[in-house]
Parts: structure tokens; sequence; C-alpha cells
């Protein structure tokens, strides 16, 4: 199946991107399939039947995770084994969009691209199971149909704690990019993500009349406080490189005007570009609140919720990645993407083996920028298959290098 000037002991892409390319119309009707019936985190039941049924139908053995959504599927039978990660779960919110395949069900919505992640992945994965087959080349993949990864913390650490890493040798995944064109494809070595915990925080001391505050613990005021010295200090006690920093979204205290609740709660994100900080943030975040809270007279419970650390992509994983893009893509689609604050529990798996986490262009040509996580977001759908052959080609060429 070698194509004309492929080099020996390369990757064939153009095998790849054949097989990619007789698969191109299921993967964009299960794509659509999924966006009309999105499911959010741990409850993943019909995509998995979904996955389940496909795999199955190209002769592979996929299994239910031991998380009970979420699929895995081991391709291959000898040789080094390396990875592909797909999320499938959706957002809590409403799709605001007017097309064919709106979300059928009432607050859960495709809105971050893991309807395509799931496509992409699993194209890649038929398309490397019959390449093997046919090329007789030694290698193994799994394919890591994760749930719940907009969950905190998310499905990857229960995954990785059930050994799906166990042996591999790299593992790559995408995420869609509408900052980028469809055809075009971010990648970088180094920090790629931000780490991304959440906080809940809940006030509590004696209430009374707005005109006796000093009888009271005015958790109003504390609360304010909190929002205004927590992110300071956090400034002030950990290296600006590693840009730490929580940013409140809610605040729920009182219900009157003349009352000086006896609660409060504020609900906080916290963000580190650097690992060092994002570990030492446990330990800090309890002494601060109490140097803030207590001289005030409250007293406070914390929840932190970790999420997880910053993705930190593998040089040589990289090089791989860029080495398929370019077959996929060609040079000039492929370029260096900055670290974002977003946080993502792709990051444990790179703990455990080289990582090459890409961007995916999905916007289309001259088309308006719709972020992620917005009502609205949808994609130019024929990034699904480049995302497909992407995957496939830097799981080959890792495959190739390993043996």
């Amino acid at each position: 199946m070698r194509a004309v000037g492929s080099a020996p002991g390369r990757p064939d892409h153009a095998a790849l991107a054949a097989l990619v390319a007789e698969n191109e119309a299921s993967l964009v009707a299960l794509r659509r399939d999924l966006h009309a019936h999105p499911e959010l985190s741990w409850n993943e039941h019909r995509t998995t039947s979904a996955l389940v049924e496909r795999l199955a139908a190209a002769g592979l053995e996929p299994r239910v995770a031991p998380t009970g959504t979420g699929v895995l599927c081991d391709i291959g039978t000898t040789g080094p084994l390396v990875a592909l990660r797909g999320d499938i779960d959706a957002l809590p919110l409403t799709d605001t969009k007017a097309v064919p395949y709106r979300s059928m069900v009432d607050g859960a919505c495709h809105a971050c691209g893991h309807d395509v992640h799931t496509a992409a992945t699993l194209g890649a994965g038929l398309a490397l199971a019959r390449h093997l087959e046919a090329t007789g080349q030694p290698g193994r993949v799994r394919l890591i149909f994760q749930p719940a990864e907009e969950a905190v913390p998310g499905g990857a650490v229960s995954l990785v704690a059930e050994g799906v890493m166990h042996g591999v040798e790299a593992i790559f995944a995408l995420h869609c990019d509408p900052t980028l064109e469809v055809g075009h494809v971010g990648v970088a070595a180094g920090p790629i993500t931000s780490a991304a915990d959440q906080l809940d925080i809940v006030l509590h001391g004696r209430g009374g009349h707005t005109g006796r505050p000093h009888r009271t613990a005015d958790l109003v005021h504390i609360a304010a406080r909190v929002v205004v010295d927590l992110p300071m200090s956090l400034g002030r006690l950990s290296d600006p490189r590693d840009g730490l920093n929580v940013t409140f979204g809610a605040i729920h205290a009182g219900d009157a005007p003349n009352v000086i609740p006896t609660e409060a709660r504020l609900l906080g994100s916290l963000r580190a570009s650097g690992r060092g900080a994002w570990e030492a943030a446990p330990a800090l975040i309890p002494k601060l609140l109490a140097a803030i809270i207590e001289p005030l007279g409250a007293t406070w419970e914390l929840d932190h919720r970790v999420g997880a650390p910053p993705i930190v992509n593998d040089a040589w994983a990289v090089g791989l990645v860029e080495r398929a893009a370019d077959q996929v893509v060609g040079p000039g689609g492929v370029g260096p993407t900055a670290q974002s604050a977003g946080g993502e529990d792709f990051a444990w798996y790179a703990d455990h083996a080289p990582s090459g986490y890409l961007r995916l262009g999905v916007r289309p040509p001259g088309g308006p920028e719709v972020d992620i996580h917005a009502s609205s977001f949808d994609v130019d759908e024929r990034a699904i298959a480049i995302g497909a052959r992407l995957l496939a080609g830097a799981a080959a060429e890792a495959l190739a290098e390993l043996a």
C-alpha cells in the first residue's frame, strides 16, 4: 500500500487519507447524530452505545470503560502501543443554532466540539485498523473515548487510575479551535493549556441589621474582601510566570437591603499557567482565606475541586504531529499556537506518556469567529476528516519511530 514517493519505513499518509475518505460521510453523520443527542458528563450512555456499535461493525472489539460510560478499543496485536483520545460529553447549555442537527435535549449542547473530537478519533481508529491489517506493520493503537471531560474532576483521572495508560508510549488528541479556519492546525511543544480548578467558598456569621454592622459578621463586606484580596494575595505569593489567579463567577448573599445575612457563598475558578504554583495553591488558599475572613468575625468552608494541571506537550510527539500535518494540510497550514487559559484533563494522560495535543481549525473560511462554549458554536464539517487524518497520521508516525 506504499504511495509513490513515500520513504521506506515511513507511514503511508496517502493510504490513510483514502481510508478516512471512505468513511467521511458516515463520520459526518455520526457527528450530527451526537450533536442532536448530547449527553452530559457521566451520562453518555447513548453515545457509548453508538461507538460500541460502530467499532464492533468494523470487526473490532470495543469495551465499555470501567467508568460505566466511555469506550476503550485496542487495535493490533503486537508492537509498540500508542493511544488516541476523544472526549464524548456535552456542556450544560441550550443550543441556539437553527440547523437540522440542533440539540434535541433541553439544556445540553456540544458547544465545545466534543462531537467532532469523537468522530475524528473514530475515523482515525477505523483507518488505522485497516491500514495495520493490510500492511502487516507491527504496532497497536488504543482508542480512548473518554467520558466527563467537562466535569471536575474529569473522566481522565478515573481512566488513568484504571490503567488505560499502562504500556502506552505516546498519546495524541485534538481540540476544535474556532480562531483557525478549516484546513489549519495549531501545535506547539511545552505548556499548551492551563491548570483549572473550581472553588466553592461558604461564609458563616452572625447576621443582623445593616444599621448595626458592628454587631454582626458583615458577610457581604467579607465576601467582597475575598473577591478582591484573594487574587491579589495569590499574585504576591507566587511566581508571576506561573500565572496563578482566581476569578469569581458567582456570589450569593442575602435577600434584603437592610438585613446582613448569616451565610454567603462564592463560586470561582483557579487558573495557573505553571504547574508549580498550581500544586502549591491547595495549601496556600486556606491560609489566605483564614487571614482575610477570621479577623472580621466569620467562619468559612472551602471545597477546592482539583481539575487538571497544564498540558505540557512533548517536543518529540509534537514533531510527529507536525510531520503528519505537513502531509494532511501542507506546511502552510501548520502554525504555532499559544498557551491558553483553558483547562483540559488530557493533562493527566500526558503525565504518563509523551503527548501531542493539537488545535484543529474548524471555522469556515471567512466565517465569523464563534467561541467554544457559546450556545451557537458550530464547525465546518470538513474538519472531521482532517482531524481523523491528523490523528491517524500522528499515530502512524509514532509507531514507525517506536518499532
